[in-house]
């Protein structure tokens, strides 16, 4: 009997592996919990299936999984040549991508479109970094595949974060919306309809929408930390910090999230919410660190989990951690290392020393490049959010309401609004005003 995959391409293992593999699969593609277990089964049902041991090894690669990465992907590598061309080519697609090209990944998805997990982990989602330099071409990989998926609920899931991506939100909202009535757990859709809510100024719809959903049809969701960090991120836009300390205390502490999703859901949080006019009594990021390990924080293992390294580095003050990641990533094999991720700790470095407008003005030339960091538009705003309190710790406050209008021109967001109004401090003197 052909064993197969949920989109039909053959698996050469045997029945049990076949399913345990085929449920991880699910679990990724619904960001469910218990990916990693039922991979992991996969393989000791049957040690020689190179498929399990590579997504075992791409799963630890993208979601700091405690997983060997390397020994899976020699496992991996091994075992490939008594497979189908289909599964070679996955194999080789995943050890190079691991290994920092990610070019045999983008090739593998055009030859076999509908190989869910290989395109899912070429789009930079909740789930997966990406294989792209810049948005524009993981958009045209998942435009490539519209044939293949027809109204698959997954597939629209993803199409509807590329359409938000695109600044088509009502596009995204329906897409979003058609993928939940078939699937109600549907965790890409979800996602994509959280960022549709933000971008668009949407906050208390969104907000008690993601509640709901939460508690209800996402309950067994995997990375609920970035949900919650969602609801945080409506709650800081309306300027309520009683919520968001609520939101932390309950859903986002440092030990509640494993590994790299401390850093990424909470430590972004921390940040944000401690520039925040009003805010006070910020919780420390010492946790949020110490969480995501060591190695982790020294040796990221993608431009986005640097980008949320420097910021943490940052929000401490660690000088010398930022000079360290600094000189790891300007020898870094991956150009965005050397030319996004060197710069950025520069400019971060000279806010931790004092030097707000020299900061300011690095960031300001960077800004351009910043997308090349990957994740989503709402999560690489913590630069944009930094230079902010660059300027304004420079009493650079003209240039500071000229970012601060472009957010409003973009979404409602009381926050941002507060923030202008401090910006506003040095022209509302007594003086000037008469």
């Amino acid at each position: 009997m052909r064993i197969s995959d949920p989109y039909g391409y053959s698996l050469s293992t045997s029945e049990e592996a076949a399913s345990a593999y085929v449920r991880g699969i699910g679990d990724i593609l619904k960001l469910r919990a218990g990916a990693l277990s039922h991979v992991a089964e996969s393989i000791a049902h049957d040690p020689t299936f190179a498929l399990g041991h590579a997504a075992l090894a791409l799963l630890g690669h993208e979601m700091c999984a405690p997983v060997d990465v390397d020994a899976r992907l020699r496992q991996a590598e091994q075992l490939a040549g008594r497979t189908t061309e289909r599964e070679r080519s996955h194999v080789h697609a995943i050890s190079a991508h691991v290994r920092g090209d990610s070019r045999p990944l983008i090739d593998h998805v055009a030859a076999y479109p509908r190989d869910a997990l290989l395109l899912s982990s070429a789009v930079p989602t909740i789930a997966f970094a990406g294989a792209t330099e810049v948005p524009e071409e993981s958009w045209a990989i998942v435009e490539r595949c519209i044939p293949a998926y027809g109204d698959d609920w997954w597939f629209t899931g993803l199409l509807a974060f590329v359409r938000q991506e695109q600044h088509r939100y009502d596009e995204a909202l329906a897409l979003s919306c058609r993928s939940l009535a078939q699937e109600p757990g549907a965790g890409h859709s979800a996602h994509a309809r959280a960022h549709a809510h933000y971008e668009t100024g949407d906050h208390e719809t969104g907000l008690a929408w993601m509640d709901a959903w939460v508690t209800g049809d996402g309950a067994d969701i995997d990375s609920l930390s970035h949900f919650s960090w969602h609801a945080a991120l409506h709650e800081l836009s309306l300027g309520d910090m009683d919520a968001v300390r609520r939101r932390y205390e309950s859903q986002l502490q440092p030990g509640n999230a494993l590994g790299c999703r401390a850093l990424v859901d909470t430590g972004s949080l921390l940040f944000r919410w401690a520039l925040t006019p009003g805010a006070g009594d910020v919780p420390q990021m010492a946790e949020v660190v110490h969480v995501t390990g060591k190695a982790t924080m020294e040796r990221p293992a993608t431009p986005f989990l640097a980008m949320h390294v420097a910021v943490a580095r940052l929000a401490l003050g660690d000088a010398p951690a930022l000079r360290e990641l600094g000189l790891w990533a300007g020898q870094h094999r991956h150009p965005t290392f050397r030319e996004v991720v060197a710069p950025l700790t520069q400019a971060l470095d000279l806010m931790v020393s004092g030097q707000f407008g020299a900061a300011a003005d690095a960031l300001a030339l960077l800004s351009p490049r910043i997308r090349r960091l990957g994740g989503s538009d709402a999560q690489r705003e913590i630069v944009e959010e930094a230079r902010i309190a660059a300027l304004l710790r420079a009493d650079r406050w003209d240039e500071a309401r000229v970012l601060l209008d472009e957010r409003l021109d973009r979404r409602r967001a009381p926050r941002d609004e507060a923030w202008r109004t401090q910006a506003l401090g040095p022209v509302l003197t007594p003086a000037a005003l008469g």
